[in-house]
C-alpha cells in the first residue's frame, strides 16, 4: 500500500485514510493511484462490511495539486487533441477499457465497493476532493467544513464523475448553481441542500460508529440494498422492480437472513457469516 493512503481494518470496518497532510491531501498522480488502489483493495475484501473514508491533517482533500495547474498553464501540445491530454495526464486520462479513467475512478471506486462507504469530512473538500466525497454513500461533516465544486475557478468542469453524482444528490438546478459559481458551501448548508448527510462534531468518530453499526447488520442484505439503491432512477421502473424481486428471493431463507430473524426473536446479537 502506498504511503499516501493508509487502510486499517477492525471488526469488518475498513478505515481508509488519505495521508498527505502536508499538502492537505492534494491530488497528484501518486495520490490518484493510491486512492484508486485502496478502493479496489477494500472492494475485493469479503471480510469488509463497511468503509470509512477520511483525510489526515487539517482537511479532507484540497483538490488537485497546484503543480498540476502549473502544467495545465503550459497549454496543450496539440490543441484540441484528446491524445495530447492523455499524454499530459498519463494514466490519469487513460480508461484502460473501463467506464472511468483514473481521475474518475478515485471517486467512482467507492460506488463499486459493494458495502456502504461513509466519508468523514472536516476542513475542506474542494474540487476533486469534493467529488471524491460525493462518491461515498454517506457524508458526515463538521458544521464549518467547506465544500466547493471549484473547477470553474480554473476554467474547468467537474470531471471526476461529479456531473453524474452532484445532480443526483442536490437536484439539477442546485448542481448547476454550484458548478457555475464554484462557491463555498459550509457543512450546515451542505446538509440542507443534500451535499452532505448530517453534521457531526467529530465526523471521523461518528462515521466509524455508524460503520460499526452497519457492519453488525446482515452483510447480504446490506450489499443487496446498496446495489438496488444505486440503480434507482437510472434504469426503467419495471427493471428496478424486477431486480427488487430477484434480490429478495435470493435473500429469503439464506443462513444470514434466518440468523437475523432468530437473533431478533431471541433478543441477542446476530452472528453473521
Amino acid at each position: 500500500m502506498s504511503d499516501r493512503v493508509q487502510i486499517d481494518i477492525d471488526d469488518g470496518v475498513a478505515h481508509v485514510r488519505l495521508d498527505r497532510p502536508d499538502k492537505m491531501n492534494a491530488l497528484d498522480t501518486a495520490m490518484f493511484v493510491a486512492i484508486a488502489e485502496a478502493g479496489e483493495r477494500v472492494a475485493a475484501d469479503d471480510g469488509v462490511r463497511a468503509v470509512v473514508l477520511s483525510g489526515e491533517g487539517r482537511g479532507f482533500c484540497s483538490g488537485l495539486d497546484f503543480s498540476s495547474f502549473q502544467a495545465m498553464a503550459a497549454g496543450p501540445s496539440d490543441e484540441g487533441s484528446d491524445s495530447a491530454g492523455a499524454e499530459r495526464g498519463g494514466a490519469i486520462f487513460s480508461t484502460d477499457d473501463r467506464i472511468t479513467h483514473l481521475g474518475q475512478q478515485v471517486a467512482h471506486v467507492w460506488q463499486e465497493v459493494p458495502v456502504p462507504v461513509i466519508a468523514a469530512v472536516h476542513g475542506v473538500a474542494l474540487g476533486g476532493g469534493c467529488q471524491i466525497a460525493l462518491g461515498a454513500d454517506l457524508r458526515l461533516c463538521t458544521a464549518d467544513a467547506r465544500f466547493s465544486v471549484l473547477e470553474i475557478k480554473w476554467g474547468l468542469i467537474p470531471d471526476m464523475t461529479g456531473t453524474w453524482m452532484l445532480p443526483r444528490l442536490v437536484g439539477l438546478d442546485v448542481a448547476k448553481e454550484l458548478t457555475f459559481t464554484g462557491r463555498m458551501v459550509e457543512g450546515t448548508e451542505a446538509v440542507c441542500i443534500g451535499l452532505a448527510t448530517r453534521v457531526a462534531d467529530d465526523p471521523k468518530a461518528a462515521a466509524l460508529e455508524l460503520a460499526h453499526e452497519i457492519a453488525a447488520k446482515s452483510p447480504d442484505a446490506v450489499r443487496a440494498a446498496k446495489r438496488l439503491l444505486n440503480t434507482s432512477g437510472s434504469v426503467p421502473i419495471a427493471e428496478q422492480f424486477a431486480e427488487e424481486r430477484r434480490e429478495i428471493a435470493r435473500l429469503i431463507g439464506t443462513p444470514n437472513q434466518v440468523e437475523a430473524v432468530m437473533a431478533g426473536f431471541e433478543k441477542r446479537d446476530p452472528q453473521f457469516r
